[in-house]
């Protein structure tokens, strides 16, 4: 569907709309642009765009369709996300049996009318439209849930009295709201849609005059939609229903959990866990929930991201009987799924594993799992010391947090147990010191740690991402953060790049707006660092060596660090050099 300029010109000239002078600079413009002659013509005002898009309409054959005062029916509309929507100026306005009319600016955009006719199933009918028209349907989108209940929304927000002091509200009045229908409705949208989103998060965040409901996608945080501030009362009283949590408590943090199943009709229902947390702010309860899957079965280490020498010393620790396997990171670094991965590898029928968590976040099969619950005595400690006698040859310890609980992981590993734990470090080597300061003796670290993995998430590239080569300026400035010739010999290692390749020769690769990726991400994956107590590395652990000469040390050794990890990881094309660089800044 090329639009041929001879045709174009012989057309706009006939009609009068431009002169023959005024289309010939235009198109010399446009050719050193890198543009189309329509776009500099309008910019110009020598034609409104409503009739160059009506002429082209003419040209290629294509309907031409005005938008601007149309109402589409959100269920038409949300056929194409909105993301989609806005990066590729093409909506769906009309469906009719297995038609799908969709209005775009661009109609050789065969990448964008190709994933929605696989998305949806439907056959697609392109139509010519303006500008005008595709922002006046984007506006449709603005309150993007909202408009799939805005109806309802609207109707029952008048019936939902604004409650003054909610303090005051009767438990009674409270589970009456949590049961309407309306809201309901708003709060299971709210959860499948976060779900189709694949969020982590769902912050629910009331202020005066509304109510903003955030996800965070990615590992990034998005305004999902704004609601009345009438309807958040509703909201959360429903949220702690489901979740088991006291209605008439508004002054205390709560915790609670529940489950729901999601999937289409005739597909195989999938179950999500949501742990909640409530927090009195100024203008009411903050709920936020975590999104977690009911199992982590079929991951693995290097699906994570783990590969070559690293991802073998997780792998010989896992298959030692006795000693400590440690997991450090910031919160929200994938912490707890690599432990669960581990545990998934370690969970045969000639073990016993027991954990104990705050929370559950996955449920393994044949693996004995205990929920913490400080308020009646289950700490950690207490709950590990129990442990300690149901006979397990494997023990996951959610969180080593404070020196009890460090001591008795430490003596567990001693006695012929392989525990697994999680610490928040910044870096592998940072977790010695950290154990120190929790008053472990250095003689007891280098007895018993076999291996500490420390990692971040970083977002990964989207199948359709952009390849180029560093300049030498980059190349400089990137030397700052990674020795680049470790990296090098890493990647010819395990054979990533060719022996003959260098850096002036390899490639990078930077995210692209897609259709279905319009950030140019999708997922995250692991980054990280792997360091194993070597000889040397438990002489200076007995001498107090700071947490530096460590981690020089397993460098020296072969380790490399979470930013060259990045690097390795950018050149495999998982990810970009930028999004390493802010993880690692963050």
């Amino acid at each position: 569907m090329h639009l041929d300029p001879n045709q174009l010109r012989a057309l706009i000239t006939d009609t009068g709309l431009v002169s023959r002078a005024d289309f010939d600079a235009a198109f010399l413009e446009a050719d050193s642009k890198g543009t189309n002659v329509g776009e500099i013509l309008v910019s110009q005002g020598k034609i409104t765009e409503d009739d160059f898009r009506r002429l082209e309409s003419y040209l290629l054959g294509i309907p031409f369709v005005d938008l601007k005062k149309e109402k589409v029916d959100f269920a038409v509309l949300s056929v194409i996300p909105e993301p989609i929507a806005r990066k590729h100026n093409i909506v769906a306005f009309k469906k009719k049996g297995k038609d799908l009319e969709v209005a775009m600016l661009d109609p050789q955009d065969i990448e964008s009318i190709d994933f929605i006719k696989k998305r949806s199933g439907l056959t697609i009918l392109a139509r010519l439209t303006d500008r005008e028209s595709i922002r006046t349907m984007l506006l449709q989108y603005q309150k993007s849930l909202k408009a799939e209940f805005g109806d309802m929304i609207k109707k029952d927000t008048a019936e939902l009295k604004m409650v003054a002091e909610e303090s005051d509200t009767p438990e009674g009045d409270l589970k009456k709201m949590a049961e309407d229908v309306p809201i309901v409705r708003v709060v299971d949208t709210l959860l499948n849609h976060a779900i189709l989103q694949q969020a982590s998060d769902i912050h629910i965040e009331p202020y005066e005059k509304e109510v903003v409901i955030r996800y965070r996608i990615d590992g990034m945080l998005h305004d999902a939609m704004i609601l009345p501030r009438a309807v958040a009362p509703g909201i959360t009283a429903r949220i702690k229903v489901l979740s088991n949590l006291r209605l008439d408590e508004k002054r205390l943090p709560q915790d609670g959990r529940f489950k729901i199943e999601h999937g289409e009709e005739g597909e195989p229902q999938s179950r999500v866990s949501f742990r909640v947390s409530t927090l009195p702010t100024y203008f009411g309860e903050k709920v936020v929930m975590r999104l977690l899957p009911e199992t982590s079965a079929g991951l693995t280490l290097e699906g994570l991201g783990f590969h070559g020498e690293a991802a073998e010393r997780i792998h010989r620790a896992t298959k030692q009987t006795t000693g400590l396997i440690l997991v450090t990171g910031p919160t929200g670094s994938g912490k707890s799924t690599t432990l669960y991965t581990i545990l998934d590898i370690l969970n045969t029928p000639s073990v016993n594993i027991c954990t104990i968590e705050d929370p559950i976040e996955y449920q393994i099969s044949r693996i004995n799992q205990t929920q913490v619950k400080p308020e009646i005595g289950l700490t950690f400690a207490s709950g590990l010391r129990t442990l300690m006698r149901q006979d397990p040859n494997i023990i996951m310890v959610g969180e080593i947090r404070d020196s009890e609980t460090a001591s008795l992981a430490i003596n567990a590993s001693l006695t012929g147990h392989l525990v697994l734990s999680t610490l928040h470090t910044n870096s592998a080597s940072g977790s010695i010191p950290r154990l120190l300061d929790m008053k472990v003796e250095p003689f007891l670290l280098v007895s018993t740690i076999n291996v500490i993995v420390a990692q971040r998430l970083v977002r990964k590239l989207a199948q359709v991402h952009e390849e180029y080569i560093l300049d030498a300026a980059e190349l400089e400035q990137l030397k700052k953060h990674a020795d680049l010739d470790r990296v090098l010999q890493h990647l010819k290692d395990e054979s990533v790049i060719k022996l003959t390749d260098d850096w002036t020769t390899i490639r990078f690769f930077r995210p692209k707006v897609s259709p279905d990726a319009p950030d140019g991400y999708s997922g995250r994956g692991v980054i990280s660092e792997v360091l194993t107590i070597s000889r040397t590395i438990k002489d200076l652990v007995m001498r107090s060596a700071t947490a530096d000469e460590i981690h020089d040390q397993a460098r020296g050794e072969g380790m490399l660090t979470i930013v060259e990890d990045g690097v390795f990881q950018a050149v495999r094309g998982v990810t970009s050099i930028e999004e390493v660089l802010r993880v690692a800044n963050e």
